[in-house]
């Protein structure tokens, strides 16, 4: 049974100073959210549950065409608890499987990360499963508490946490999978008692576990992929992540990439083998360039520009842009 996914995207990007919607900012080319959708489709998801708020209509404006999604409006900022409860008449209507619950600031997300998940979940017949990753600094972290045997207890947040639970490196990122039923069932029992004042939805992995149901946590989350978007300092590490990403994959598939630090790539590239790319060169999102091509020096290829077999695109040789 395939899965569904709610991505948390009703955040402001008040720390990055912007009036844009936080997860419309780009990251290689792509909205942030783009890519979390991405993720959550190789991971085994055909239905996508897109919380919005802040700049609604201009969120769901970049992604109308993607009938994948299902949106659900968080009018009041009440916590991440209270924004996967707006979605509980989704839930209803699914009738059963697992539903993963992803941040949508964390565009490094992977899918092999949440078919890992996944497979643990369903095979320790769980009714909660999270991903945790382990961190040299894990500053700003809520702590995986687990006793004797490696089980699972609790996590603790910083601000809570002792000195000696501060020293845990292990870290929940913000990866969910819960059953539909334990989900529906744990968020109608969340409540806003702690100094916030808000509905916590990890508030949910304390509240199945002493009502019985078993809880989940696996080490499955790589360090670099922890890093999410809140400033445009974070922006920039995590769009270098990105980029080191996309430019690995294409020399996997036989492009040769000189002085990587000078090419930028964009997302959803496609190059044909033997195809050499010199310093100082960009192509943009979603072009097209054939096997056996030299890109550059100082090459410009546009966004959906196309580059035939055995071209070379070089110097102020750009290619024009699409429609031209």
């Amino acid at each position: 049974m395939s899965a569904t996914a709610i991505i948390m995207a009703a955040g402001r990007s008040t720390r990055m100073k912007s009036r844009r919607p936080k997860v419309l900012h780009e990251i290689c080319g792509k909205p942030m959210l783009g890519w979390v959708i991405d993720a959550c489709v190789e991971g085994g998801c055909e239905k996508i549950i897109v919380i919005v708020g802040h700049g609604k209509d201009e969120v769901i404006g970049q992604f109308q065409g993607d009938r994948r999604i299902h949106w659900v409006e968080q009018s009041e900022q009440l916590g991440t608890g209270h924004a996967v409860q707006m979605c509980q008449a989704e839930l209803k209507r699914l009738g059963g499987g697992d539903v993963f619950i992803v941040a949508g600031d964390g565009p490094l997300v992977r899918g092999q990360v949440l078919r890992t998940m996944r497979q643990a979940h369903q095979e320790a017949r769980a009714a909660a499963t999270m991903a945790t990753a382990i961190l040299d600094d894990p500053s700003g972290y809520g702590r995986i508490i687990r006793d004797a045997n490696g089980d699972f207890v609790e996590i603790i947040e910083q601000l809570d946490a002792t000195p000696q639970q501060r020293d845990i490196r292990e870290v929940f990122p913000s990866y969910y999978c819960v059953r539909v039923e334990d989900l529906l069932w744990s968020l109608g029992k969340l409540t806003n008692q702690n100094a916030k004042g808000e509905y916590y939805l990890t508030d949910i992995f304390g509240i199945l576990q002493r009502g019985g149901r078993k809880v989940l946590a696996v080490q499955a989350v790589p360090a670099e992929d922890v890093l999410s978007v809140n400033t445009r300092q974070q922006q920039a590490e995590v769009d270098q992540v990105m980029q080191e990403r996309i430019q690995r994959k294409l020399r996997e598939s036989g492009v040769a990439i000189a002085a990587a630090s000078g090419v930028y790539i964009e997302a959803d590239v496609s190059i044909g083998p033997d195809t050499v790319v010199y310093p100082f060169s960009f192509i943009g999102r979603g072009a097209s360039i054939g096997a056996e091509c030299v890109i550059g020096p100082m090459a410009h290829v546009p966004r959906n520009g196309i580059v035939t077999e055995g071209s070379t695109v070089a110097g102020v040789l750009s290619i024009p842009e699409v429609g031209q």
